[in-house]
């Protein structure tokens, strides 16, 4: 698997929104500019007193622009959901606002079973937070890595995932046949070394391919197959024994 972490799942990632400033025309004949981009959130959970602490933690940072849960989803929402461990009902909603909304998932929680981290990661979930270690700048991490679609896993849980990616290689490894079609060697390449942890330069640097080839790659794979992020794509190769 190599020891460096996946940028759609590493543990240490610091994720930030690029703004775009930009000047219009005003009435005095000068410039105006506008400041970095703001990432709409929208935080659900059905304890009011956690909702209330991670509203009040993110509302320190201007480049967070809180919504109501009642309010309208807008393109690049991140939808931070909190609940003590992902049940059934925290599953569905996962899918609604990823699936029908097209919201970013950060998901913060108590416990987690290594049985539930590829379907979480299925769901759309691109950064997971753990209940005690949710800190205002924790929390800010994983929103703003969630609104760009990289990852953000807890170092633990990363290394959950990382067995688990070894045991299903084993399975695979030990099975007859041929995968199911849906990717070509180039695609399998590509993922191949996501999983192992390389990101978008060190992947090029690797294959002798341009940034632009890895990223167009990865588009190909995540639109043909409607998959939803890399770590989505990555799932789906493990699934299918691709690697």
């Amino acid at each position: 698997m190599g020891e460096k972490l996946n940028s759609t799942v590493r543990s240490t990632g610091r994720s930030r929104v690029r703004g775009t400033i930009t000047t219009e025309p005003t009435g005095t004949g000068r410039t105006a500019t506008t400041g970095p981009a703001r990432v709409p959130v929208v935080v659900h959970s059905e304890d009011p007193i956690s909702r209330a602490g991670t509203v009040s933690q993110l509302r320190l940072h201007p480049e967070i622009d809180l919504r109501d849960v009642t309010e309208s989803a807008v393109p690049g929402t991140v939808a931070v959901l909190i609940g003590e461990t992902p049940d059934e009902s925290t599953l569905t909603s996962l899918r609604r606002l990823v699936r029908g909304e097209g919201a970013h998932a950060v998901l913060v929680v108590r416990n987690l079973r290594e049985a539930e981290l590829l379907e979480v990661i299925e769901c759309g979930v691109g950064a997971v937070v753990w209940r005690h270690e949710a800190t205002e700048q924790r929390l800010l991490q994983a929103v703003l890595a969630a609104a760009q679609g990289d990852g953000d896993l807890p170092a633990d849980l990363l290394g959950r995932l990382l067995n688990r990616v070894a045991t299903m290689q084993r399975s695979a490894a030990q099975q007859t046949g041929t995968p199911v079609a849906g990717l070509v060697p180039r695609e399998v390449d590509v993922l191949r070394l996501v999983a192992e942890g390389l990101d978008t330069a060190e992947i090029a640097e690797e294959l002798a391919y341009s940034e632009r080839t890895v990223k167009n790659v990865m588009h190909g794979i995540t639109t043909r197959l409607h998959l939803r992020n890399r770590a989505h794509a990555v799932a789906y190769a493990l699934r299918e024994g691709y690697i």
